[in-house]
Parts: structure tokens; C-alpha cells; sequence
């Protein structure tokens, strides 16, 4: 298969043992490309890097794991996608420590879309679990594709919630593309492969190590317009990435709780400190100046967004009614499908006519 050009370079550079995204940066500013990197004098080297990170681009790094690389490149889901790249995500450009190169699994023009970043607990509560499904659902409906870093517990939620909705999901993972952890989300992780995407900056082969995912955060807070906190305790590494996403410009925000809940303590302290209280879908939209497009699809299948709009919309209130509800019972009521029915509530929210409330309910409010 025919690879991306200077991909072999890029990789030979990335692999070296010891030479970190900061010097890969410093020296591609000092010599233009990978190539040019390799073909530059010791002496040169030695001005950016210590002589023996320069020894070592002299040697290179090992053939096999370049090999090995290349022969995953083979699969036409996975890809590598460098500082170089027209496809490499605008909004990483912009923060401190942008990685060099990022594998890739998955549907490429994700890469495009906006993006919101929700993450919370591991070991999340079933309201707090429903909430992050749903408001991921929501939001992605509305454009915004969801990022998280396939853990078990908020991270998986937002993940099915988001593949649900129109503009997909991304998992940020901690670990070399070719090993799926935790070895539980395997058929979340195919899921994604298929109908979103995975990334990570680690070499393929990279095992979980603990340190590498407070690392990976930065790439799910900087590539997201905003970063929303579901359920976290106060030790929790979602407000590593809360914090990481707060010096990266992006915007913060949280869902409250129980005061009395462990889990809702993150949460509030965030607020504390001025993150934005979440309470609907539009809550987030409007943290981020953000205009919801309507997917084609659903303008196909619904029809509620062309003539006779208004008249859907009309009986889908009637059916809705002053009591909450969900979009099983809806569906069962009007007979249109999940994602009919999710586009008609999502557009009679941004009106003001229905409310969202935990746990995937819906309530007429005029």
C-alpha cells in the first residue's frame, strides 16, 4: 500500500528511545522535516539535542517497530497523521505540547467536525452513567462529535451516546492502537474502529502504563471546543483534564449533584471555580456559541425539517405532554423512530418548548 510521503521518516524520527514531542518540535523547526533531520550533521544535531539523543537519530530508532508500523498502515482504517498533515486536528496546533504524530483507526473526516470533550468517573453511578449517555446523544445531534478516553464507567457512556448520535465519537486511548484497554470495551473499541475513531500518540505495542493517561488528557481536552465533567470525586483524573482544558482556552463545564454524593464533590468544586452549571443541552451550546446543524439523514428520514415542520413538531408535543417522558415511550407513541424522534425534540429544545432532564427524559415546558 502506498503510504503518506516521508511516513517512513516521520516514524524512524517519532521511535528513537529518549527523544520527546518537545526536541521532535525544536528540531523540525530547526530543520524543516524528518528527512532533512536524518541527512543533518551530528554537529548540527548536537546544537538542538544532547549528544546522545543526536547519536541516536544518527543510528535511528529500531527497523522492526518501523516495519511493524508500516504493515499496520496496511489496514485502510489506520493511519498516521503528522504535523505535516492538512488532516492533523486544527485545535491541537494550538496548545502547548501538540504531538508530533498521531495514530489513527477510523473515519477520517471526524477529524473536521467540532468537537466536546466529556469525561467523569470510573466508577460512576447509574444517574450519573444515563446523564453522560444522554447529553452526549444530544450533543452529538446537534453537530458536536464526542471525545473521551474509552475508560470504563462516564468515558463509555459518552462513547455509546455519542456513536448514537449524528456527528459520532472519538476515543483518546492510552495505549499503542493495537491493544485495547480496558479489555472490557473490546466491542466498544470495534465499534468505534467502524463507525468513529480511535487515537493515540503512543507506538503501536505501548501497553498501559499509568503515567501515559493523565498524558493522553491533553489531547482530549485540546482537540474539543469545551470539556464537560459529568461525575467526578475530588481526586478524580477528570479534573486533570478539566484543569488541562481550563490553560488550554477551552471552555469548562460540569453537571451538579448530591451534596451528599463522593462522586458530585469534582463537580461542584469546578463550579466553584467558575466552570459553567449544566443543566440541558443548551446550556452547552451556549457555553460554546455554538449553532447545532440538523444531519441530512434525519432531514430524509423525518421529514420534520421541510414541510409540514411545524405540524410534526405539534404532534409530537401532543404526544409528549407536561410529563416527563422518554424517547422510548415517544416513539411508542408517535411511531416514528429514535432518531426522528431525537431530531424533533432536539430542535423544539433549542426553541424553548421542551426541557431535558437526567437520565434521557424529556418534559414539555410551553
Amino acid at each position: 500500500m502506498k503510504h503518506a510521503p516521508d511516513i517512513e521518516s516521520w516514524l524512524n524520527l517519532n521511535l528513537i528511545d529518549g527523544l520527546g514531542g518537545e526536541s521532535i518540535r525544536r528540531l523540525l523547526i530547526a530543520f524543516g522535516s524528518p528527512a532533512s533531520i536524518f541527512s543533518t550533521p551530528i554537529t548540527a544535531l548536537e546544537r538542538i539535542v544532547k549528544n546522545p539523543i543526536a547519536k541516536s537519530i544518527k543510528q535511528g530508532a529500531d527497523r522492526n517497530k518501523i516495519s511493524g508500523a508500516l504493515k499496520w498502515l496496511e489496514d485502510p482504517t489506520n493511519a498516521i497523521i503528522t504535523l505535516a498533515d492538512s488532516d492533523y486536528p486544527t485545535q491541537l496546533l494550538n496548545i502547548a505540547d501538540p504531538p508530533p504524530l498521531l495514530y489513527f483507526k477510523g473515519q477520517r473526516e471526524l477529524l473536521r467536525k467540532p468537537a466536546l470533550a466529556i469525561v467523569g468517573s470510573r466508577n460512576a453511578t447509574p444517574q450519573g452513567l444515563s446523564n453522560a449517555e444522554a447529553f452526549s446523544e444530544a450533543a452529538s445531534n446537534a453537530g458536536l462529535c464526542i471525545i473521551s478516553g474509552m475508560a470504563l464507567g462516564i468515558d463509555t457512556a459518552a462513547h455509546q451516546g455519542g456513536l448514537s448520535g449524528a456527528a459520532a465519537s472519538i476515543a483518546i486511548v492510552g495505549t499503542g492502537l493495537d491493544i485495547v484497554y480496558p479489555a472490557k470495551n473490546h466491542l466498544l473499541a470495534h465499534r468505534l474502529a467502524k463507525e468513529g475513531a480511535l487515537i493515540s500518540e503512543f507506538p503501536l505495542g505501548t501497553p498501559a502504563i499509568g503515567r501515559n493517561f493523565p498524558r493522553r488528557n491533553r489531547i482530549i481536552s485540546g482537540m474539543s471546543q469545551g470539556c464537560l465533567v459529568v461525575e467526578a470525586a475530588l481526586q478524580s483524573g477528570s479534573l486533570i483534564t478539566a484543569r488541562q482544558a481550563l490553560e488550554q482556552g477551552r471552555e469548562v463545564m460540569a453537571i451538579p449533584g448530591s451534596i451528599h454524593s463522593p462522586l458530585s464533590k469534582g463537580c461542584h468544586a469546578l463550579i466553584k471555580q467558575g466552570a459553567k452549571l449544566i443543566e440541558n443541552t443548551q446550556d452547552i451550546l451556549d457555553e460554546l456559541n455554538y449553532f447545532p446543524f440538523i444531519s441530512n439523514d434525519n432531514l430524509d428520514k423525518g421529514k420534520e425539517f421541510t414541510t409540514g415542520q411545524s405540524t410534526k413538531n405539534t404532534v409530537l408535543l401532543k404526544h409528549l405532554g407536561y410529563d416527563a417522558v422518554d424517547i422510548n415511550t415517544l416513539c411508542t407513541r408517535s411511531g416514528l423512530t429514535a432518531e426522528v424522534v431525537s431530531a424533533m425534540l432536539l430542535t423544539l429544545e433549542l426553541d424553548g418548548q421542551v426541557s431535558s432532564l437526567p437520565g434521557g427524559c424529556y418534559q414539555r415546558i410551553q
